[in-house]
């Protein structure tokens, strides 16, 4: 659906350079506000897709951007931030890659302007990259940093910060080092947690790796990210992130040095604290449209055919129910999945009797 350009607020035309996931998304939301968006990209069947996908035209000779976004892998970041600068002096250039203070630091390095310059970072994402990943929805709810510094005008954070919003993004303003520190907390070290988890995982046995469930697949998920893009925001980040990683490896060897003599006295009680810190942390962690809400489930036998999820849904519709949140578990021999339905605490109960009344199997 076309959205009128009446209600845009970021200024025409944008300059996208990069077509990738973040890149081709950041199109695709702009051109359904009435942007002008321009494309360019090292690559020119990336561009070529992304411009079929309705991101945006191919930069043309004679195009002037008055916002320029870099979304570039973060090991050239900073030289592509330079280059935009460079090539439009009286265009705002952000970028939107996922480590910010490191950026900053070459541009002052290199004498960049730093007047027009402001990072950002979305965050938002999907495992798979590329401009056929690309929604147009993909930031929609979400925080989108803007990373300020001393250096920057007031002309260049409206804009950005207008940027953020057409594309339903939720800014929130930090420094350069607070983003750092705080993705280095809850998407970088995580990242490695589950890597490395998933790597023991190459010595399991067939039978052994067939009893894995949901709990296994949720915890190693992400690990299926490109690891080329990880080095390089793992080594931008990597002051911040071998903090982190210090700290965990404290808390593991206490792990193990309880683990090693169990009846040893104090053993279970720090065993035990060190759980109760994981359920405390886990409280702390935003829930839908980032409040601190908690939800009452309901877990649904779902039989494994064609259209029985459809049906669960369409019938928790017709209740007249809103599904909070959603888990889905399915082993691969089962002839049924679970499904954890989440829903306000105080329509729990209605939800469990309309759904037994329908037929559904359930267990609480």
């Amino acid at each position: 659906m076309s959205i009128s350009h009446d209600l845009a607020r970021t200024p025409s035309p944008v300059l996208i350079i990069g077509t990738g996931l973040l890149g081709a998304s950041i199109g695709l939301a702009l051109m359904q506000r009435g942007v002008e968006v321009l494309l360019s990209d090292i690559s020119p069947s990336a561009l070529a897709l992304a411009a079929d996908y309705g991101a945006g035209r191919a930069l043309a000779d004679g195009d002037q951007p008055v916002l320029v976004v870099v979304a570039v892998p973060p090991e050239i970041a900073a030289d592509a931030v330079a280059e935009q600068l460079r090539r439009w002096p009286d265009a705002v250039v952000t970028d939107v890659t996922s480590v910010k203070a490191q950026i900053v630091r070459a541009l002052i390095d290199e004498g960049a302007d730093l007047d027009r310059y402001l990072g950002s970072h979305p965050m938002a994402g999907r495992e798979r990259g590329g401009p056929i990943s690309a929604r147009a929805d993909l930031f929609r709810g979400q925080p989108w940093v803007i990373a300020e510094h001393k250096h920057v005008t007031a002309h260049a954070l409206e804009t950005v910060e207008r940027l953020a919003l057409d594309v339903e993004a939720v800014p929130v303003h930090l420094d350069p080092v607070q983003h750092d520190r705080a993705v280095a907390l809850i998407s970088h070290v995580p990242q490695v947690v589950a890597t490395l988890l998933a790597g023991r995982l190459v010595d399991g046995t067939p039978s052994q790796i067939s009893l894995a469930g949901q709990g296994l697949r949720d915890t190693t998920r992400i690990a299926a990210s490109d690891p080329g893009l990880w080095l390089q925001i793992l080594a931008a980040n990597s002051d911040e992130v071998t903090s982190v990683l210090r700290a965990l490896r404290d808390d593991l060897d206490a792990m193990i040095h309880d683990l090693e003599d169990v009846d040893r006295a104090g053993a279970r009680r720090e065993i035990t604290e060190l759980f109760i810190a994981g359920n405390t942390g886990v409280r702390r962690i935003p829930g839908k449209h980032g409040t601190d809400a908690e939800f009452s489930t309901t877990i649904v036998f779902v039989d494994d055919r064609p259209g029985e999820l459809a049906r669960l849904f369409a019938e928790i519709g017709e209740i007249g129910i809103n599904i909070e949140d959603l888990r889905l578990e399915h082993s691969p021999k089962a002839e049924f999945g679970l499904a954890e339905v989440s829903v306000l605490p105080e329509r729990v109960e209605e939800l469990t009797r309309a759904l037994k009344e329908r037929g559904w199997r359930l267990s609480r």
